[in-house]
């Protein structure tokens, strides 16, 4: 079925299916019965969560998509008997598709959602939620309206040691008031490849279908897979990869999902030390106004000094963050962390697994027709991704650092000009600092959080960033 005969069919059926929310039929099956899935994306996370979900109870894979059709193919191994294809609408055309698991590069992850939902398929969409902040809303909107469920792969929240953790810290204030959240990714990573003329796109590799809405470009870099993350075309750099998970946690258990998105926000840093193929920065911190407890983040993916396999640390932590209270701290992560008393005593541990069966959760809630029982529910993965993007958009709107406009924010925090001060001793190893060229530093962004859009000054050149541009046969479309 064409796309536009796909939307005529869709448009007619999908009311009679939202009236019918908790019938059998397409889409809506009932608990007794075999649910089908198609998985779209299948690198190694994609891998991963086609494992996890082959071994559900009731959950057939039938449908293995990728534009690289030797992935595509070699995922038979999970699913013997499923169906193989390079585009994703042959699966989303397919009336007996339930739910559909999307671990593709970020920018496919919104648009392949919003057809799911439309084509009335339950969805579970790696993080980032989205590309942007605009696409994201557009596929909560969307969601809700066609009445389908939406799971983000955040999967810490699945993890019931961060109830215990938000309970220690709201409920019974164990270390007494919050006072602010220090998060930090410290990664070590390569540089990327660099390569003199344009990359051979592999063979079984449909590239217009990998750029989907993406500007189809040439790639100058060594590899097609992965690296994607760190081009703006095609994926959020560190801080939308790693930094949503941490964010996603600040949220949850540090700030107890009171706070949609920021107030304000100031962030700065650079692709710095390496002269490589790609775009986003390797050095990156942000403050954000919450209106009540401050958060500031740290990113670097440079090592502790040149030759070194080292990481950076701020406390016990490498990815993770620091509720900082009156009466000591906790510090933890992926998978729980421990409370200290202000002479830096452990009180209290906590320990966790990290998430496991939060696909299983998403299934439940499919089963049940309840998106109330969902641990990540697309609203709050929205969220979550959002601040990072909104830490992307302040980097690129910015120009040459200046401490005293960083301080700006909120001078009078200690702990603020204490984490400008040691990312930037960090760079004294490689030779550099935030005077050195490529050192970027944002204005202070006002935001309205109802909108989810800048006012100000310099609400014109940000805001450009907060949606995407979508090629013709794979624009986004309206709520």
């Amino acid at each position: 079925m064409s796309t536009l005969a796909r939307r005529t069919f869709l448009g007619q059926s999908l009311a009679t299916a939202a009236a019918t929310f908790a019938i059998t039929g397409r889409g809506l099956a009932a608990p007794s019965e075999t649910l089908r899935a198609a998985v779209i994306g299948l690198g190694g996370r994609g891998m991963k969560l086609a494992g996890e979900a082959a071994g559900i109870p009731g959950l057939t894979i039938t449908w293995l998509v990728d534009p690289d059709e030797t992935r595509a193919r070699g995922a038979k191994k999970i699913a013997p008997d499923a169906r193989v294809s390079q585009d994703l609408r042959e699966a989303l055309d397919d009336k007996d598709v339930d739910v559909v698991i999307i671990a593709t590069c970020n920018h496919w992850h919104c648009l392949a959602a919003i057809w799911a939902c439309q084509a009335g398929k339950d969805v579970y969409v790696e993080k980032p939620l989205g590309h942007n902040i605009a696409e994201q809303r557009r596929l909560v909107e969307i969601s809700e309206a066609e009445g389908r469920i939406v799971q983000v792969g955040t999967q810490q929240r699945s993890d019931g040691v961060q109830d215990e953790i938000r309970a220690f810290l709201h409920d019974e204030k164990g270390l007494g008031e919050i006072q602010y959240i220090r998060a930090n990714r410290y990664g070590v990573r390569e540089p990327v490849k660099k390569i003199p003329g344009a990359l051979k796109i592999p063979a079984g590799v449909d590239y217009d279908l990998w750029c989907g809405p993406a500007e189809k470009r040439e790639l100058h870099r060594s590899g097609l897979h992965y690296d994607w993350h760190w081009d703006w075309n095609t994926g959020n750099g560190e801080m939308g990869n790693w930094g949503v998970h941490i964010i996603d946690d600040v949220r949850n258990v540090g700030l107890a999902d009171k706070v949609g998105l920021p107030k304000r926000l100031l962030a700065g840093g650079g692709r710095l030390v390496w002269e490589d193929a790609v775009e986003t920065p390797n050095v990156h911190f942000a403050y954000f106004d919450t209106g009540s407890t401050p958060v500031i983040f740290d990113l670097t993916n440079l090592p502790i000094k040149p030759g070194s396999k080292s990481a950076p640390g701020y406390l016990s932590t490498r990815s993770g963050y620091t509720v900082h209270c009156e009466g000591g701290r906790y510090s933890g992560g992926r998978g729980g962390g421990a409370a200290y008393d202000k002479d830096g005593k452990r009180i209290r541990k906590f320990s966790g697994n990290g998430g496991r069966g939060h696909i299983a959760n998403f299934i439940q809630a499919v089963r049940e027709r309840k998106r109330s029982i969902l641990n990540a529910d697309v609203l709050q993965g929205h969220y979550s991704s959002a601040w990072c993007e909104l830490a992307n958009v302040a980097y690129r709107t910015g120009s040459g650092y200046s401490r005293e406009q960083a301080l700006e924010i909120n001078a009078s925090m200690p702990a603020w000009g204490a984490l400008l001060d040691e990312a930037n001793e960090r760079l004294s190893a490689h030779g550099i600092s935030f005077d050195s060229p490529g050192v970027a530093l944002s204005p202070v962004l006002e935001m309205d959080t109802a909108t989810e859009q800048f006012t100000g000054a310099m609400a014109g050149k940000a805001n450009a960033f907060l949606s995407g541009h979508y090629r013709q046969g794979f624009e986004l479309p309206k709520a």
